[in-house]
């Protein structure tokens, strides 16, 4: 199962990201975005993902993925029960989660390394 240091060990390699608690829940962001989000007990992470493909993502997987509440609706935003998914699968998430909210140039200079 990944945790909360899994994510974070990853998510301290990206350019630009910080880390915050903010109501007692962890964030990372870069700048004022947000791009991953853990549930107060830290079984769901939520993270940036395109509002257009998010429904095929949870169909295809509703043991896996679900759709913020309601008031989330707005954002580019789906979650992920932590216990359904590996490290690896995790790394992918965050990583796109992060691409969709720093520059071009910043997401040109981590392909290439």
């Amino acid at each position: 199962m990944v945790t909360v240091d899994d994510v974070r060990q990853f998510a301290r390699t990206l350019p630009r990201t910080s880390e915050h608690l903010i109501r007692d829940r962890i964030k990372f962001r870069v700048g004022k975005i947000v791009y991953v989000a853990f549930s107060r007990d830290e079984t769901l992470m939520g993270f940036g993902f395109p509002k257009e493909e998010r429904a095929a993502l949870v169909a295809a997987e509703p043991a896996k993925f679900l759709l913020p509440r309601e008031s989330d609706l707005r954002f580019n935003w789906v979650e992920v029960r932590l216990a359904a998914i590996d490290v690896a699968e995790m790394r992918e998430l965050v990583l796109e989660a992060w691409r969709m909210c720093v520059p071009k140039k910043v997401r040109l200079e981590q392909q290439s390394t």
